[in-house]
């Protein structure tokens, strides 16, 4: 085995001797065709198991930012109201607020759950009283609009609503709705619910069904007077640059407003959800990484069976010359190549189908007439995926791990073996 044995120590820790014996031994043939089904399955479980793990980490990136993006470009930063009622002083505390550094929006509102009912349908809802110029710039609704205008909102007393509550009351602009509460005037014979007709001025559409079935907009004043208000407010909502650094805002408003108020932050409103969002993520990792896992069980036993079937082949190369070195990292590349070429293509098909995750959902349901991912269940109205360099390079990382420490055991067995026993046996 003296050319083998140059080759090895040509350089390199994998000789040209010890690939072209692995690239056979990868090799099918009729012979060894049960071993090749099995390190073909090794190789498809390690393609689909990273695919599939990038698919799936890309879409809940893509939850969790579309999710944040909307609820906290739609609902603020922070929530400030009065510890001590009534707020007749929201403007002042407005004003304040706007006045501190990294605040880029303070809206004051008048929020109160209600009903709206059109001719063809009732539907409960959260309304909001705002003034004309903080509506055209709330992140989430302003640019948003999808019929009608906010220009002249305050004068024309009417309603901005959501599109799909537009859909489901069977309205547009300029036709009317009637807005129902419970709590109404007190009369003789109790307090009667009050109800009053406005007209629709605008349609808006953020891309999230809930918020854009429950949520609809009136003047601040309209809001004022038909939620029996007075000139208070019920919250006045902040709008930051950074979101993470909300804590800087709380210091703030304890150093500069003096009045007793209580806020809350995004994180307090939504930590349930976005915790919740993370876990499942975390869980759904382990989950498919163990498809992974089943792949390079599949290289062991792949392996083991060609050690198995390679034996008489073995101990003739280690007769030649060949050491239990060039042995194990012949059987080292077998197991690494499936691994890498996995990897690899599994990289490749993940990222394909992550990136053209929405055309592939609207392809599917315009050919099979079905409604993959329904708004009104999952919240969005598209599919949204967004690939992490850093997540994918720990699936690519992991997956080819594993496959390098399913190779090591039937490599190590494959060096150990006795060439003399070998071919006696045979």
């Amino acid at each position: 085995m003296t050319d083998a044995s140059r080759a090895r120590n040509g350089g390199g820790i994998f000789s040209a001797f010890e690939w072209m014996v692995a690239l056979r031994y990868l090799r099918a043939r009729r012979a060894d065709g049960f071993v090749s089904v099995i390190v073909l399955f090794s190789f498809l479980g390690i393609v689909l198991g990273v695919a599939t793990l990038i698919v799936v980490m890309s879409v809940m990136n893509g939850f969790h930012r579309e999710l944040m993006d909307k609820i906290l470009g739609f609902n603020g930063h922070a929530f400030v109201q009065a510890a001590e009622p009534p707020f007749n002083d929201w403007p002042d505390v407005t004003k304040q607020l706007s006045s501190i550094p990294g605040v880029t929006l303070a809206v004051p509102m008048v929020e109160s759950p209600a009903g709206v009912s059109s001719q063809y349908e009732q539907r409960g809802v959260f309304a909001r009283g705002i003034r004309e110029e903080d509506l055209k710039r709330l992140p989430g609704v302003a640019g948003n609009v999808r019929d009608g205008t906010f220009n002249g909102f305050d004068k024309a007393g009417g309603l901005a609503i959501g599109a799909r509550l537009a859909e489901q009351l069977g309205v547009g602009v300029g036709d009317k709705v009637s807005l129902i509460i419970a709590k109404g005037a007190q009369t003789p014979f109790g307090v009667m619910p009050r109800i009053k007709a406005y007209p629709v001025v605008a349609i808006f559409s953020i891309g999230m069904s809930e918020f854009d079935s429950l949520f609809l907009y009136m003047p601040l004043a309209e809001a004022q007077a038909f939620f029996n208000r007075g000139n208070e407010v019920t919250v006045v909502e902040a709008f930051v640059k950074d979101p993470e650094k909300i804590d800087d805002l709380r210091t703030a408003v304890g150093k500069l407003i003096t009045r007793p108020l209580m806020l809350q932050d995004w994180r307090e409103r939504n930590k349930t959800f976005f915790d919740t969002l993370q876990v499942e993520k975390n869980i759904l990792f382990i989950i498919l990484m163990l498809i992974v896992v089943v792949a390079a069980f599949n290289i062991v036993s792949g392996l083991t069976m060609l050690v198995k079937d390679k034996t008489k082949d073995i101990a003739i190369l280690r007769t030649m010359g060949a050491t239990r070195g060039a042995v194990l990292r012949i059987f080292l590349i077998v197991g690494a190549s499936i691994g890498v070429l996995g990897d690899l293509f599994g990289f490749v098909l993940g990222l394909a189908l992550a990136k053209n995750l929405e055309s592939i959902r609207t392809m599917l349901n315009q050919l099979m007439h079905l409604n993959l991912f329904p708004a009104e269940f999952y919240f969005l109205s598209r599919l949204p995926s967004i690939v992490e360099p850093g997540g994918v390079a720990l699936v690519v990382g992991m997956a080819f791990a594993l496959a390098i420490l399913a190779s090591i055991y039937p490599a190590w067995k494959a060096a150990s073996l006795d060439p003399v026993e070998a071919l006696r046996s045979e």
